[in-house]
């Protein structure tokens, strides 16, 4: 498994999910996704599981959504016992497995960390994280003090990745 692509880059790792324990006796485990949807973490193979200080790649055998729940196969893992020992490993995919977004959309991960201002030039802070609501996402932004901005388009006027900044439209004594 190379962690760099061929002109030296490192590839960077992004945890998607963990194994939570055994399903059955035949080898298959729980997995507990962090994708959205949930089930979009069979899309990516390999996956990289951490396995002591190691991450191992391996290639998914099968995975389904099961009841209210996920299950995967993986391989060499035949019965109850081995899969139990793989409980509580972390699942990860390479960075370049994510598929490209649209311009105008972008990754959680990618926003984390942007300076957000205001169409006045107050600089609110940093986004800390985001925060799914189920009627829109809310950035949650640190700065002199904490503000949850909803984001819609009505406030997101601009999101720059390369200049490290999202442009808003919101008083700053709200």
């Amino acid at each position: 498994m190379t962690d760099t692509f061929a002109d030296g880059t490192p590839r960077r790792k992004l945890i998607v999910g963990s194994v939570g324990g055994p399903f059955g006796v035949r080898g298959w485990v729980k997995v507990i996704s962090h994708a959205d949807p949930r089930e979009n973490i069979f899309n990516y193979t390999p996956w990289l599981l951490k396995i002591g200080r190691e991450w191992k790649s391996v290639e998914l055998e099968d995975g389904r959504v099961q009841g209210k729940g996920l299950v995967a196969k993986l391989p060499d893992v035949d019965d109850c016992d081995q899969a139990a020992t793989l409980a509580n490993v972390q699942i990860a995919i390479y960075e370049d497995q994510l598929p490209e977004l649209p311009e105008d959309e972008f990754y959680w991960r990618d926003l984390i960390g942007l300076e957000v201002v205001n169409q006045d030039g107050v600089n609110f802070g940093k986004v800390k994280k985001l925060i799914e609501t189920g009627a829109n996402d809310v950035l949650e932004v640190h700065g002199e003090r904490e503000r949850l901005l909803p984001y819609i388009d009505q406030v997101i006027q601009k999101v720059d990745l390369a200049a490290r900044r999202i442009d808003v439209d919101w008083d700053a004594d709200f």
